[in-house]
């Protein structure tokens, strides 16, 4: 071993980058200052029907009002508000029942047309009375009305729910599927979109096996995680096969999916010696942060290869889940022009201490149970683990993770926490 590779894996993590520093300076890697706004991963136009999820790249305005006609709010009698003043209970208005309904009957004085909810408002007609307060006498054919109404009451305008024109959406907002039904109804069938990111997931280990595992055999799991967590939050991942630890197979592995947005390996990226990610980084482009202060994983590692971002996750299955929701989630998020919106939270009793080290992000993860008490939370944290960032079923097994700021030594028994669900794709 050389001496310099020597000093490194002897002697550890002396500094451990911030995690707000850390993706700071993968930012400022992935969205160079001075480039312009909008996605880096290109765009593409979509029909509303596969918008869903997708990150739109164009503002969106309305190209017609909705509703475009006036329609009738209620079940009842489209009248002329007029003929129905000063009626009630005890002195109805006696009213003609015109042929036809909705918009295929006319409203003349004295007379009144049946309507429905959503029905287009019949010519002549200002305003609808509730069915409920008319006596219908079809044998002549004639209904009393017992409620004035104003004009316009019981009526939806044109343009009620949008006006033609309106600013619905500006670019980078990520489409429901409310967005999609608004989006159609305000005269859009196709939208343009960020292209989704691609990326190359390599796990790394020459432990690793697929299946049947032998004693010192490990079954693959980052890669499989990983992957699908990049699915779900919105790229295309493509889920490679081990690649063993040697230098040169690393190098080949990482240059082949230099084509893609990022490049993801998982295993190698600590400081030991077969931990040869971070030398392959940097003979290839660069290192920009190896060491982060969260806890489990700060092993990782991210670099940048000829533009392209990649991280180097470590190897421990929970290490790597907590580094892939710090980091990648939020590259994908800036490829698309756009930032990580916050994860749902639930406040919750935390049922015992968690422990902390200054200076350390701790994500702690934990199950939420339902408390009895009628003050405070509706939920208590129990903490399945703290530490231990291979044991993979504190997380499976968990409902989120409580974030110990850098700044603090752990948080006490009985407070009222914040509980992520990091697994729910805002």
């Amino acid at each position: 071993m050389e001496g310099a590779d020597r000093e490194r894996t002897e002697a550890g993590f002396k500094v451990r980058t911030p995690v707000d520093e850390a993706r700071r300076i993968l930012r400022d890697a992935v969205v160079p200052d001075g480039d312009s706004e909008g996605p880096r991963t290109g765009t593409e136009t979509v029909e509303i029907e596969r918008a869903d999820g997708r990150t739109l790249a164009q503002s969106i305005t309305a190209a017609r009002n909705v509703p475009h006609y006036e329609r009738a709010a209620m079940d009842g009698y489209a009248v002329r508000a007029s003929d129905t003043f000063g009626a009630s209970d005890r002195s109805p208005e006696v009213l003609r029942i015109a042929d036809g309904i909705g918009q295929d009957a006319a409203v003349a004085p004295g007379t009144a047309a049946r309507v429905h909810t959503g029905s287009a408002l019949p010519e002549g007609a200002d305003a609808v009375v509730m069915i409920e307060h008319v006596d219908e006498f079809d044998a002549m054919g004639e209904l009393e009305v017992a409620d004035a109404v104003a004009e316009g009451e019981n009526v939806a305008p044109v343009g009620e729910d949008v006006e033609e024109g309106a600013v619905l959406y500006e670019p980078g907002h990520r489409l429901r599927p409310s967005d999609l039904g608004l989006l159609r109804s305000a005269g859009y069938a196709r939208v343009d979109v960020a292209q989704r990111p691609t990326v190359g997931v390599v796990p790394t280990g020459e432990e690793l096996v697929a299946a049947d595992p032998d004693p010192g055999e490990v079954i693959e799991t980052n890669g499989l995680t990983v992957s699908r967590l990049a699915e779900r939050w919105g790229a295309r991942a493509t889920y490679r096969d081990v690649v063993t630890d040697d230098p040169e197979s690393l190098r080949v592995a990482i240059q082949r999916d230099l084509t893609k947005d990022v490049v993801v390996t998982t295993g190698g990226s600590s400081v030991g010696e077969r931990d040869l990610i971070p030398e392959v980084i940097d003979d290839l482009g660069e290192v920009i942060v190896h060491g982060v202060g969260l806890k489990p994983g700060h092993p990782v590692c991210l670099g940048v290869v000829e533009d392209t971002p990649v991280l180097a996750l470590p190897g421990y299955p929970v290490a790597c889940i907590v580094n892939a929701v710090q980091f990648l989630r939020p590259t994908l998020r800036w490829l698309e022009g756009t930032t990580p919106d916050p994860h749902p939270r639930v406040q919750a009793e935390l049922d015992r201490k968690i422990p902390s080290e200054p200076g350390t992000r701790t994500f702690a993860r934990v199950r939420l149970e339902e408390r009895d008490a009628d003050e405070g939370p509706e939920f208590r944290a129990i903490p399945t683990r703290a530490s231990g960032s291979g044991v993979l079923s504190s997380v499976a097994l968990a409902d989120g993770w409580v974030v110990v700021d850098d700044d603090r030594e752990g948080i006490p028994a009985g407070e009222t926490v914040a509980v992520e669900n990091w697994e729910v794709n805002p």
